[in-house]
């Protein structure tokens, strides 16, 4: 084997973890060279490795040629850093601390140290204060704070835990500030509250987080167990365009209905400015006003007020691309939106939702939770390995998937798919379904769902069925809205007659999927996928016959093309020799 895949072998614990990349970090600079960089997971085919620095990507397979354990609950388990040393605090970090509003007996109580580390902005070493991060008790990683005026942080390890949760007690209210000063200034107040391990996030679009910085937010999942019994998640971030952004993530993954806020008073921007400007009193009286999430409920206009603004300022705006310029005229992808997605049998209504979720996942970075009862794993990963290589899975008259692009292309499928599976094959509840949805938004940072086809979910006895659609699509809507997720929904329609002149069958419209009218008035966008598979196999049509909101798309219909051996689908103006693809480019 590679000695550098060796090394990756050598570093898998089986399960997650960051490690030094093989490949670049030799030829990095040398104060980045330790660089955790490159991330591995149990995949299906065995070890799945990608460097977020040079984009190095495959699969190790093991060597027995098992099939490797995946492991259905991961528990993060950090790293250990080696070599932290915790320095009594001195003279220098102690005034730091102070003119901070920070006491020795508090900073020794949160077993803050002093350390002398390399800044980047100082281009040198300097006096530094050490918060560590505990895992089980034990420090496993620490960032570190310049203590002069020019602020700047380094790490040891990688922190990815909450700050400061060892000192709260499940089944309080959670309150999560920006920093571990701010924790320190509620602790001044004798509140409690934790820290998110890299403050807010570095790149920012539209007041979101770019969905490159997902994997920043396993410290979520870290403290699942805090979050699901808290009676409140408190968020109380810097009034700031990250900390904005911050804020809505960590909403969107915990769900907003059990989400509150602080607003800090004017003129300080965190806990810490309250706790200097106005006392620690200014830190609880803040927190005795938080405000609920804006959900649900009875809301004054000034809990928008921002939403308004960026309206006003930038207009309504759109949804995200499907990938295809036609559809986009009729329909863009919104979070916090539900599809209702129709068609007759083998018409590739579930086909085309997949290549709608490759082309985000492809160009948008999104990541998704498919509930697919008629597609095993196994078949549906391999179908968008297709998709994403743009060759046939299997043998035949074109040229299959090689091996290596087998081994990225799963790689990259493993990085932007779960899959919510009944493995026994027996019907599921839909507030199962959700609450894996919800665990997936929680620990992956999922932004799309599919649940495929709708017949599947069990149905209570006691409730008909267009009263038991009705409901369910209302918990549905609830819960893309409180996590900002977009969810096509598929359902079959009811049986329809030929055309006695043409032989051809309709496509079908809301009214006309089984079970309910809610289907048509529920739903936020209502697509049909149609085709003839008898007379134009490739000619595929796209109809919107609902669009609630009329600048994410309008009713109307469009064509595109369909590669059977690809499954692909391309406009009908791309070339037709050959296999038909779309028009994103290729490389991993």
């Amino acid at each position: 084997m590679n000695t550098k895949l060796e090394q990756i072998e050598q570093s898998f614990r089986g399960t997650h973890a960051r490690i030094v990349c093989p490949f670049c970090a030799s030829s990095r600079s040398k104060q980045n060279q330790k660089e955790r960089t490159m991330t591995i997971d149990p995949g299906e085919a065995g070890i799945v490795y990608f460097c977020h620095h040079c984009n190095q990507t495959g699969v190790i397979k093991p060597n027995n040629n098992e099939r490797p354990i995946i492991r259905k609950e991961v528990v993060v388990e950090p790293v250990v850093a080696e070599g932290i040393q915790q320095i009594p605090l001195g003279e220098v970090e102690l005034k730091y601390l102070e003119s901070r509003g920070i006491t020795k007996d508090l900073a020794e109580d949160y077993g803050i140290f002093a350390s002398e580390k390399y800044f980047r902005k100082l281009k040198g070493k300097a006096p530094a204060i050490g918060f560590p991060y505990l895992n089980k008790g034990a420090v496993y990683a620490a960032k570190y704070r310049s203590s002069g005026e020019v602020k700047d942080f380094i790490c040891d390890g990688a922190p990815q835990t909450f700050f400061g949760l060892d000192k709260i007690t499940v089944g309080e209210d959670l309150v999560i500030v920006e920093g571990e000063m701010d924790v320190l200034s509620f602790a001044a107040a004798g509140l409690r509250a934790v820290s998110v391990p890299n403050g807010a996030p570095m790149k920012v679009s539209d007041g979101a987080i770019d969905p490159e910085e997902d994997r920043k937010f396993r410290f979520l999942w870290a403290a699942k167990e805090h979050i699901d019994k808290a009676k409140r998640i408190i968020i109380a971030n810097e009034a700031d365009d990250s900390g904005e952004a911050l804020a809505e993530e960590i909403a969107r993954r915990v769900g907003k209905d059990k989400c509150w806020r602080i607003q800090w008073p004017d003129g300080s921007k965190d806990a810490n400015d309250t706790l200097l400007q106005r006392g620690p009193g200014a830190i609880q009286m803040s927190l005795d006003a938080a405000k609920p999430w804006p959900v649900s409920g009875l809301y004054d206009a000034e809990h928008f007020e921002k939403q308004v603004i960026e309206v006003f300022e930038k207009g309504a705006g759109k949804g995200e691309s499907t990938g295809y310029p036609s559809v986009d005229e009729l329909y863009t992808v919104a979070a916090g939106q539900l599809t209702v997605v129709t068609g007759v049998p083998s018409s590739g209504k579930s086909e085309f939702v997949d290549q709608i979720m490759v082309n985000l996942a492809q160009n948008r970075f999104w990541k998704f939770a498919i509930c697919s009862f008629e597609n095993e794993p196994k078949f549906h990963i391999a179908k968008l390995i297709s998709k994403r290589v743009r060759k046939p899975f299997f043998d035949g008259p074109s040229p299959r998937v090689s091996r290596m692009e087998f081994d990225a292309a799963f790689g990259w499928v493993n990085d932007h798919f779960v899959f919510v599976h009944q493995e026994d094959g027996s019907l599921s509840s839909l507030d199962a379904i959700l609450e894996r949805l919800r665990i997936a938004v929680l620990r992956h940072g999922i932004r799309g769902a599919v649940i495929d086809p709708y017949n599947y979910i069990e149905r209570p006895r006691d409730i008909s069925e267009t009263d038991w659609i009705s409901e369910m699509l209302t918990k549905v809507k609830t819960f893309v809205m409180a996590h900002g997720v977009h969810l096509w929904f598929v359902a079959h329609p009811t049986k329809l007659k030929r055309d006695e002149k043409s032989g051809d069958i309709p496509a079908p419209k809301g009214y006309e999927i089984s079970g309910s009218a809610a289907w048509f008035a529920k739903a936020d966008v209502g697509m049909t996928v149609h085709r003839h598979p008898e007379k134009t196999p490739q000619d595929v049509e796209i109809h919107i016959w609902k669009c609630r909101y009329s600048w994410l798309g309008k009713q109307g219909s469009t064509n595109l093309f369909y590669d059977k051996q690809t499954t692909t689908y391309a406009e009908k103006s791309a070339p037709t020799s050959g296999p038909i693809y779309s028009h994103f480019d290729t490389d991993f």
